[in-house]
């Protein structure tokens, strides 16, 4: 489906099924990633939460640009020499210890961590030129509860020209890979037309007790952080669900892909 822009002003929320660092060489992804980009409106900066750091209590990574985190073992040579020299949100990072701390949550900087590849590889192929400020934010929590109310917390950002996102995967479990034929594993099939039912239905309490109301849960997400950064987007849109669609859906090498966009 295709994405649209808001028409009250507001950035939209997204949840992304980022990928790992071949997502580049695909023959679809990247374009559909580009696209999605293209029909976005452009924004000051982009705040991320990845399925890839999760550090309590919360932290934001560098506010300049630094070499990027390859998180990623076994890879060709190519995929550690890819960069994504975005800018530093030092304004957007302040913006949001306010918003948190005003809440009682406190924050802490790691001011030497670049972006890990949940973060880069959607953001090089959606915002290519690498030229709109970016933030990091951990996972403090893989609890559903506490990353809704975190994004909560962060919604007002979108006011403010900011597009926030969740970059995890829809189904998240590497035996996906030794899976024979062209047909995801059961399991990964399931747990997607689960959620896509939970979505489209706004029914935010069976997701957030996904781990017991879904079909394979256990199998789909044996840790739970790929599914994690979900939450942060929804309640950074609550109220909005009604204006939610998935705008990539299909599966990647067994993994459901499916990415969102609320708002």
């Amino acid at each position: 489906m295709t994405a649209a822009a808001p028409a009250d002003g507001r950035m939209p929320a997204l949840y992304l099924s980022h990928g790992a660092p071949p997502l580049a060489d695909d023959e679809l992804w990247p374009g559909q990633l580009a696209g999605w980009a293209a029909a976005l409106p452009r924004p000051r900066a982009v705040l991320i939460v990845s399925a890839h750091w999760e550090e309590a209590p919360i932290a934001l990574g560098a506010t300049r640009t630094v070499p990027l985190t390859y998180d990623f073992w076994g890879f060709p040579e190519r995929y550690y020499r890819v960069r994504y020299p975005a800018p530093g949100a030092p304004a957007l990072a302040e913006r949001v210890r306010g918003l948190l701390r005003g809440a009682g949550t406190p924050v802490a900087d790691v001011p030497d961590r670049g972006l890990d590849h949940g973060a880069y590889v959607p953001l090089a192929e959606m915002f290519p030129e690498a030229d709109i400020p970016v933030l990091q934010l951990s996972l403090p929590s893989l609890d559903p509860r506490e990353l809704l109310e975190t994004g909560r917390r962060l919604a007002p950002l979108r006011d403010e020209g900011v597009l926030i996102a969740g970059s995890g995967f829809f189904t998240h479990n590497l035996a996906a890979l030794r899976h024979p034929g062209p047909q995801p594993p059961s399991w990964s099939a399931e747990f997607d037309a689960w959620g896509s039912e939970a979505l489209a239905a706004h029914d935010v309490d069976a997701l957030l007790d996904f781990a017991h109301k879904a079909p394979a849960a256990g199998l789909a997400h044996p840790r739970t952080e790929h599914f994690a950064p979900l939450f942060v987007a929804l309640g950074a849109a609550e109220g909005e669900l009604d204006r939610q669609r998935t705008v990539i859906d299909g599966f990647w090498r067994g993994l459901a892909k499916r990415s969102l966009q609320f708002g």
